[in-house]
């Protein structure tokens, strides 16, 4: 049983919570800046001025997801008919790559320090206090974003969280460069770093890696997809479902589905239970954005019979040569299209099973013999089209 769930946010709040988080998240930033070059250039730190620089990319990753935010916020144009929540996956790309970057830097200067130790100059006692201070503060801000990531379900704001704390790891390699610093082991930062910044890589890979996923129209998970084909089944009239495809949009999912009906319903209701099929999945998720649904009145996933069947035309041709020239025009005629096979239904004028008895053998001779020589024809029926009372229009 799948439970209805009404969304949480609107388009306009959502992008009201992620802009409010992202400035928090450059506020502190910003602080962190200004004290880490303050303190490093006082304290001879030079690994409190690196971080510093660290911090800056940060800035760099809030105007980026602010960017991303505002147009990805946008609604759907005559040029993106689905939005422009892509906008916010190629952010997320942006920002995984450049974690690798600063993974990267980061094992180089380290490199570069384990080789010049001797060089290192005293540091002051107060850049160990403002290392701890920056550890607190960075760890602080991963968390406060990673709650807002999860409110809202973006996975920009989760990448920038993940940034985050890809900085209080960097904090804490300055904090315990500079405490080993001070205690007569420089070569404990360095260290340090090296793994700090095979965590930033691999943090930066997994990010970039699930954009580059999500751009190349990865679907969710099978766990997500059987909550899906669930809310399918137990809509009314749905028989069956097959062909489901997800995929996302930035925070948004995209459903496509086919579902089997009553083969005997006729177009209007087939269209009913398409509708109330795809109401459903609307209602369970909040971050289903579009839903198409294709009605099947069998499951068109087996192999093709491989049996050539006429057009509607050469169909309703067939069936008035089988009334013949003396009877009646039929009012109407409907085709079932089953098991590779076509079943005829044909409504005669009323007073129509009042015929001549020999007209009606004459007729069912007809129907055998083609039911004989066309193999595509499964049954013909005739009815007699009975009296009607319809509201005036």
């Amino acid at each position: 049983m799948v439970t209805e769930v009404t969304p949480p946010h609107t388009d306009t709040e959502r992008e009201r919570i992620i802009r409010r988080a992202t400035l928090t998240g450059l506020a502190v930033n910003l602080f962190l800046v200004a004290a880490q070059v303050v303190v490093g250039v006082a304290a001879n730190a030079f690994s409190l001025l690196a971080d510093a620089t660290h911090t800056l990319a940060d800035l760099m990753a809030d105007g980026l997801v602010l960017f991303a935010n505002k147009r990805g916020g946008e609604p759907a144009d005559r040029e993106h008919p689905y939005g422009h929540g892509r906008i916010e996956t190629v952010a997320s790309m942006a920002l995984g790559a450049l974690l690798m970057a600063v993974g990267a830097g980061f094992l180089m200067a380290s490199v570069d320090r384990i080789q010049h130790l001797g060089e290192l100059p005293a540091i002051h006692p107060a850049a160990l206090v403002m290392a701890v201070l920056t550890l607190l503060a960075k760890e602080g801000l991963f968390r406060f974003l990673r709650r807002v990531a999860r409110r809202v379900r973006s996975s920009m704001v989760e990448a920038n969280a993940w940034h985050a704390r890809s900085d209080a790891a960097s904090s804490l390699v300055v904090a315990v460069g500079i405490g080993g610093s001070i205690a007569g082991y420089p070569v404990l930062e360095p260290l340090a770093a090296v793994l700090v910044g095979v965590m930033i890589l691999r943090m930066g890979w997994r990010l970039a890696l699930q954009a580059v996923r999500e751009l190349i129209d990865t679907g969710l998970d099978p766990e997500e997809t059987g909550e899906l084909r669930s809310a399918l089944l137990e809509t009314s009239g749905v028989m069956g479902v097959h062909d489901l495809r997800t995929r996302r949009m930035g925070p948004r999912v995209l459903v496509d589905a086919h579902v089997q009906v009553d083969p005997r319903i006729t177009v209007s209701e087939g269209h009913r239970v398409a509708e109330s099929a795809r109401a459903r999945l609307l209602r369970i998720r909040s971050d289903v954005q579009d839903v198409l649904v294709h009605v099947d009145v069998e499951d068109d996933l087996l192999p093709p019979v491989g049996l050539r069947i006429p057009r509607r035309d050469e169909l309703v041709a067939t069936v008035r040569e089988l009334v013949g020239e003396r009877g009646p025009e039929p009012e109407r005629v409907q085709l079932h299209y089953l098991g590779g096979e076509v079943e005829i239904e044909v409504f005669m004028p009323p007073g129509w099973n009042g015929h001549d008895e020999h007209d009606l053998a004459e007729l069912r001779r007809r129907v055998e013999g083609a039911l004989t020589g066309q193999p595509y024809l499964r049954c013909v029926r005739f009815f007699e089209s009975a009296q009607q009372w319809c509201k005036n229009s």
